[in-house]
């Protein structure tokens, strides 16, 4: 259903009634049930949660697939073109918030809560305690008891450091492959995604070599007190958002093979690409504050 200009585009456009969202919903609800169930001991929980992880997987899949197949037959106009950029400005909004929420967390433990546990109130309680950050030893931690156990903290180098050059050259990548597609220029456009696409899984496997480091040689884990919590809560959820990011341009890179988008016309690429410099920007925020302050 829709209303059409003089150029035969339509100005608007309401899908036709779909299945998608009901049985999306279906796949969530065994991926909630399951999880619950597994955690509290319950054998057949781990299955529900893997049956609704690849039922909700393969609706997404179908899903994307009838919104491409609606954009690529020409369905989609200027008015549509717009509600997808403010949609997606939004969500990345929505992004900038969760982060903020970490990043306030960590500021509110060194600022406050560390220093708190360690003035004089506190002196008859935690005689001992130490209000110093980061907090790596015992005695120096919120548990003055020594219940956690000691650790190392991460520096800068070098791990860190790599996988910052690697964003960062990956952001280089994609800004010239957006470039070489409003030129018209599919196959350094392609080439040049490949590259990002790559540095991306790079970043993943280096953060998992950081994690196995961290966790086997210097005893830091998401139990050493709140240093290792919002270390893993800042750093995790970042290589997951890494991870969304890398599938986006993934995909996109396989569109770009099969002769999708042109340079008149690539939301697609640009909302992707939109998602992986503010997973760039976030990693800088995080390099500054987790590894060097």
């Amino acid at each position: 259903m829709s209303a059409t200009t003089h150029g035969g585009t339509p100005y608007y456009f309401v899908p036709h009634e779909s299945r998608h969202p009901v049985m999306a919903a279906i796949g969530l609800f065994f991926v909630i049930l399951g999880a619950g169930q597994w955690i509290n001991g319950v054998e057949w929980g781990m299955y529900s949660l893997a049956l609704g992880m690849v039922w909700w997987l393969a609706v997404l899949f179908q899903w994307f697939r009838d919104a491409v197949a609606e954009s690529e037959n020409g369905l989609y106009s200027r008015k549509i073109d717009l509600s997808y950029r403010w949609s997606m400005s939004w969500f990345i909004f929505s992004e900038v918030m969760f982060f903020g929420a970490f990043f306030a967390a960590l500021w509110w433990a060194r600022a406050h809560s560390v220093p708190a546990l360690g003035s004089l109130e506190n002196a008859l309680l935690w005689p001992d305690f130490k209000a110093v950050w980061p907090t790596m030893a015992a005695g120096m931690t919120a548990s003055p008891a020594g219940i956690v156990e000691p650790f190392q903290t991460m520096t800068p180098f070098w791990l860190p450091t790599i996988n910052t050059a690697l964003l960062l050259t990956s952001g280089v990548t994609l800004t010239v492959a957006h470039h070489a597609l409003q030129a018209g220029e599919r196959s350094k456009t392609i080439a040049f995604m490949w590259m990002t696409v790559i540095l991306g899984v790079i970043f993943l496997f280096v953060q998992g070599y950081e994690y196995a480091h961290a966790y086997s040689d210097m005893n830091l884990k998401l139990s050493s007190g709140v240093y290792g919590s919002t270390f893993y809560l800042l750093t995790g959820f970042h290589g997951f958002h890494v991870f969304v990011g890398m599938l986006m341009l993934f995909f996109i890179t396989l569109r770009l093979q099969k002769g999708h988008f042109t340079k008149e016309r690539h939301f697609g690429f640009e909302g992707a690409a939109w998602y992986w410099h503010f997973v760039d920007v976030v990693w800088l925020g995080l390099y500054v504050v987790v590894y060097w302050f």
